[in-house]
């Protein structure tokens, strides 16, 4: 079994804000996927469906941000599961907007809900780093995680959910690799080169660029070697 937690803050005035792309991807997620109907439970709400073969569980977090822990560690402890059966789905400034990385680990690089889930939990869980981009300075970091979207990215989130969504089986089945290539193939395809008109033959048989004036030459040199034959 697999637990999928997003992350985000409760209430419809953060529902848009940068800092609940995690809520945004579990959403469609179990939308996308024909998960149950959300319930309350684990100080959250979860929805359980069943993906590649396995058994998923979503949760979000309805604790607020910096107290996620509280809610992973309780539904953890009561499915008995380990920290490498949860993975995090959470918004990263130090990724440009559309970028995604999957890693298991490490630190929370600021990240409060992170950071609580380390100490409940521990760890070793696994995490979808989903770029929200950095302000540029830090003391206006705060302010641009808790607002929405800019109206220029809009087209590009929903771009980067959809792909993520379509690539979640990858992640059930531990193809952390080859999610990150689908998710980037689709959210940045590769630009296609000018294709190159084929080379034509200027007359049949002769696909040399000088044909049309060999043809030409020849023709010439039949008449006048017809003339001389003449009594």
């Amino acid at each position: 079994m697999l637990l999928l937690v997003g992350l985000g803050n409760p209430g419809e005035r953060h529902a848009r804000n940068r800092h609940n792309i995690g809520f945004m991807a579990v959403d469609r997620v179990a939308e996308t996927h024909g998960f149950s109907t959300w319930r309350s439970r684990f100080q959250g709400l979860v929805a359980e469906g069943r993906v590649a073969g396995d058994k998923v569980l979503a949760l979000k977090p309805l604790t607020y941000m910096n107290e996620s822990g509280r809610s992973v560690g309780e539904a953890m402890r009561f499915y008995k599961l380990d920290p490498t059966d949860v993975l995090v789905c959470y918004d990263e400034i130090d990724l440009a907007p559309g970028k995604v990385r999957v890693k298991t680990g490490g630190g929370a690089a600021g990240h409060n809900g992170i950071r609580s889930i380390a100490a409940h939990i521990g760890a070793d869980f696994r995490r979808v780093r989903l770029g929200v981009g950095h302000p540029g300075e830090k003391g206006k970091v705060h302010g641009h995680v808790l607002s929405d979207f800019a109206k220029a990215d809009r087209d590009l989130l929903e771009r980067e959910l959809d792909a993520v969504t379509d690539a979640f089986p990858l992640l059930v089945e531990g193809r952390d690799s080859d999610f990150m290539s689908q998710v980037a193939a689709v959210i940045n395809p590769p630009r296609k080169g000018p294709s190159k008109p084929p080379d034509t033959p200027d007359s049949p048989g002769d696909t040399t660029e000088d044909g049309p004036a060999k043809t030409a030459l020849g023709a010439a040199l039949g008449r006048a070697l017809g003339s001389l034959r003449r009594p």
